[in-house]
């Protein structure tokens, strides 16, 4: 039995107040930076409490970097990365799980290692994969021959019509992004404690695989699905290094590109500052609503994971 101790109730109080306005410090002096002009922000002292601006440098920002747009290119690719990843890593961990096939825990520790090899990594070979999808196709071709054979009989140039990029589209925003293999294992942990007995029941009553994972496995898995998708949302949303590399269209600018293009330059006014600044609110809102609303599944997702 815990004891109720008034004074260790005050210093955890006192701590996490602490560690709560160390964390929100920055959102504050944003927010102020946001709504003021830069001309209000240049003076010194800087100003401390907010100012009538914030609704003005938001419009402004908004109109510069065009944000509709890249709230829909960014909310499509977050989408398909959340959805992507929990399917894929659902039918990886349910195979790994239930199926006895040669080699299943080496597919396994293959799948687990490639976490040592973010895309931050392997930037330059995903790059050269996606923006030539053909290539190793066009490779195989070329050494076994049957390039120059289907040139000779056909009269066709094989290779010209093997060119596919997927630069600017949102196939390859998402396909390089959707393997997880930490997702892979959070399911495979979750699913190794499922009861044998429901898989022996399922297997009595006829169910197969198929109908023993829709019925059974999923509806136990939703509040792991859930905090996933979360976790997921964020990472998507959040994407800067893929989308910055890999889209060379303005129309396919995701909305942290377009925050990061209003960081203004040397030639720039500084007003430009109070409009990043404002317009950094409105990026960080859809992720802070995804994760104010589902906050209770991420917490049941945790805890059932944990045990």
């Amino acid at each position: 039995m815990i004891e109720r101790n008034p004074v260790l109730n005050v210093i955890c109080h006192l701590i996490l107040i602490a560690g709560a306005l160390m964390v929100c410090a920055p959102l504050y002096f944003a927010f102020v930076a946001g709504s003021h002009t830069g001309a209000e922000m240049a003076q010194v002292p800087q100003p401390m409490l907010p100012g009538s601006s914030f609704l003005d440098n938001l419009v402004t920002a908004w109109e510069k970097a065009d944000f509709g747009r890249a709230f829909v290119n960014t909310l499509i690719v977050t989408m398909v990365i959340v959805v992507g990843k929990i399917v894929l890593s659902i039918l990886a961990g349910f195979a790994v799980t239930y199926f006895r096939f040669p080699f299943r825990m080496t597919a396994f520790w293959l799948i687990f290692m490639s976490l040592m090899l973010p895309v931050e990594v392997r930037i330059v070979p995903t790059y050269e994969a996606v923006a030539d999808v053909a290539g190793p196709l066009r490779w195989f071709l070329d050494v076994t021959g049957l390039s120059a054979l289907i040139n000779w009989t056909t009269g066709i140039e094989i290779n010209a019509g093997l060119d596919f990029s997927m630069i600017d589209t949102y196939a390859g925003l998402t396909l390089p992004l959707i393997a997880s293999a930490t997702a892979v294992f959070l399911f495979r942990q979750f699913f190794l404690t499922v009861p044998d007995d429901l898989c022996e029941a399922s297997k009595l009553d006829g169910a197969g695989p198929i109908k023993f994972l829709f019925d059974v496995v999923l509806p136990l898995s939703v509040p792991n699905i859930a905090a996933l998708a979360i976790i997921l949302f964020v990472f998507g949303w959040n994407q800067y290094l893929w989308p910055l590399l890999f889209t060379t269209k303005t129309e396919m600018t995701t909305a942290i590109i377009a925050l990061k293009g209003l960081l203004p330059g040397p030639d720039d006014p500084s007003d430009w500052w109070s409009y990043a600044m404002a317009a950094s609110f409105i990026v960080m809102l859809p992720p802070t609503v995804v994760i104010l609303t589902l906050q209770r599944w991420f917490a049941r997702g945790l805890v059932d994971a944990g045990k």
